[in-house]
């Protein structure tokens, strides 16, 4: 594999991190999105619930002959509403928790991509370029050396001459 070909595949595992990461910060934004949206329905709801508790608590003192049904329909309704409470906070900590998680994968992700970047760049620097350099000067030596045997005596002064003139 050349180094063009690495580079490659590398911004294509990067990429798809990046893509990954986007993703997952949609989904995040959509669920807080959605726990804001059933907040705001509850806060609206909360005050005539309320109203509806006081209507049964008057209820109850006006008429005394209906006192035990009255009572068990407001039971009824604090027992609702209790319920929807545990289920709203129980969403809100599930959202709440969900995102923590989700934000400790996505940076254990950049964490482990990161430290693969820079151990493919090591292992391409070692296994690739050293040896390169490496054959390179051999190279360069048995060139040097086939030069100097090649020529075998030293030159004429005529050719020294127009070397030198060449030079000038």
């Amino acid at each position: 594999m050349d180094q063009q070909t690495l580079l490659i595949i590398l911004t294509i595992f990067v990429a798809l991190a990046a893509l990954a990461m986007l993703i997952q910060m949609g989904m995040l934004i959509g669920l807080f999105l959605i726990a804001r949206e059933l907040r705001m329905k509850f806060l609206a709801v909360l005050p005539e619930v309320q109203s509806i508790i006081g209507i049964t608590k008057r209820t109850t003192e006006k008429v005394e002959r209906h006192v035990d049904q009255i009572g068990k329909a407001s039971l009824s309704i604090l027992d609702t509403t209790k319920q929807q409470l545990v289920k709203v906070d129980d969403l809100l900590g599930d959202a709440t928790t969900r995102a923590k998680v989700q934000m400790e994968r996505a940076e254990m992700v950049l964490d482990d991509t990161m430290g693969r970047v820079q151990q493919t760049v090591s292992v391409v620097q070692a296994g690739v370029l050293r040896p390169v350099r490496e054959v390179h000067g051999i190279l360069a030596g048995i060139r040097a050396t086939l030069t100097h045997l090649g020529r075998g005596r030293r030159p004429t002064v005529d050719h020294a001459t127009s070397d030198e003139e060449m030079f000038i």
